[in-house]
């Protein structure tokens, strides 16, 4: 429940098999805002340096698991439908860290934000 104009923004480690395990990557735990203000999430790994794609969800309570955005270092954002930069603006500098913030806090903005790490391949295409 949302009060006094405070919003809960709870991160949490998103572990997908085949890709990363979840000891391996820490991300910011908890997050309280003030309505109108900005929220910053940071995420991290410990795997090499090819694991450099991040991407960001969201779950919303009693909804499905949302892809937010997918950041590689020294590559546009690529934002998923619904989502854009100006709300989510998020960096991807490092090939081990990535950060995603949250504009302009607002209610619907409560919800459990998940970081997931993968490995790079090249696929030829």
């Amino acid at each position: 429940m949302i009060t006094a104009g405070l919003i809960k923004l709870s991160a949490a480690l998103l572990c997908i098999i085949g890709l990363i395990n979840g000891d391996d990557v820490t991300q910011t735990p908890l997050l309280w805002g003030d309505e109108g203000q900005s929220a910053k999430m940071n995420c991290s790994h410990e795997k090499d340096l090819t694991y450099s794609q991040m991407y960001w969800y969201r779950q919303r309570p009693g909804e499905g698991m949302k892809q937010i955005v997918f950041t590689i270092p020294d590559s546009p954002n690529k934002y998923e439908s619904g989502f854009n930069e100006s709300k989510f603006p998020a960096q991807k500098k490092e090939y081990q860290t990535g950060s995603l913030t949250v504009v302009k806090l607002l209610p619907e903005d409560s919800g459990v934000y998940f970081c997931a790490v993968s490995k790079h391949s090249d696929s030829g295409d």
